[in-house]
């Protein structure tokens, strides 16, 4: 098994750990405000993951603590964003609308390269703006609202992140590199809740359940996998791994609340993930190598 199929494999049991942790999140918040619940689970999840890491925190190299730092204050715009959302959207409407980062990737890596994005990039770009339209836009799940702009702008952040861990995780300690952006998103929560909120602490057993699985799957293991991983994948390979995203959290928040899309909404999924495979695959430069052999 080549290392580019090992690192494939752990995001795909990321994106699985993150397309469950929207519905914990619309969980959580209904008993703890946005800032204070990312404060705890950011929190919990850095002294985790630096207790059975301490080796590497105490031994950190500048590269690795700086751009840390960097990517922490983007992770913390992309929760912030996302969580407030969420409160005032479904948890799959929120995961779609977070998968549309997927499409930004390849967009904002050609802008950086200084190249046009070429055909089917607009094609697929379209086709993911309709799917929106389709979800965001209908009775079924309520139209569009302030949680669906909020959590738009979370995709454009995200995809920035995907494209800036792939650029620095080679150069630095990539556990390290992982630890110090949980713990810069925790720190800034919490300095956020205790400006703006009145930070608590959970009093029912269900809110601390998601917390832990939240802290320790969703946060610690997934972004110290995540920061690995891109050492032997692509961004844009990342990002289409990450199109599944959006499908478990469907899933999961029908199975758990019994949450639906309806048609529209359904037929919106759908375009957004047929935008997402289209560009990432490049499905024309397949057919034609199975044309072309």
């Amino acid at each position: 098994m080549t290392k580019q199929l090992k690192a494939d494999i752990a995001l795909l049991l990321v994106t699985v750990g993150w397309g469950a942790s929207f519905i914990l999140t619309k969980n959580s918040l209904s008993e703890l405000q946005s800032y204070n619940f990312l404060a705890l689970r950011f929190i919990f999840a850095f002294f985790i993951s630096a207790v059975i890491y301490y080796k590497k925190i105490i031994s950190i190299d500048k590269f690795t603590l700086k751009h840390g730092i960097l990517l922490g204050l983007l992770l913390f715009a992309t929760y912030a964003f996302q969580t407030v959302g969420i409160n005032y959207t479904t948890a799959s409407k929120s995961a779609f609308i977070t998968g549309f980062s997927v499409i930004l990737v390849p967009i904002f890596s050609a802008i950086i390269a200084r190249k046009l994005p070429n055909l089917l990039t607009v094609i697929s770009v379209a086709l993911a703006f309709s799917g929106l339209a389709l979800i965001t836009l209908n009775q079924d799940v309520g139209g569009l609202n302030i949680g669906d702009i909020y959590t738009g702008v979370c995709a454009v952040f995200f995809a920035i992140y995907i494209i800036l861990v792939g650029k620095f995780t080679v150069k630095a300690e990539s556990i390290a590199f992982a630890i110090v952006q949980i713990g810069v998103v925790g720190f800034l929560s919490l300095i956020v809740s205790l400006a703006i909120e009145t930070p608590t602490v959970p009093v029912s057993l269900p809110v601390w359940i998601n917390l832990a699985i939240l802290s320790l799957v969703c946060t610690s293991g997934a972004y110290i996998v995540q920061n690995v991983a891109q050492k032997y994948t692509s961004a844009t390979h990342t990002a289409l791994i990450y199109t599944c995203e959006p499908v478990f959290a469907a899933i999961f928040a029908y199975l758990a609340v019994g949450e639906v899309l309806g048609v529209k909404g359904s037929m919106g999924a759908v375009l957004i993930v047929v935008g997402m495979l289209l560009i990432e695959l490049d499905i024309p430069k397949l057919l034609y190598k199975k044309t072309h052999p």
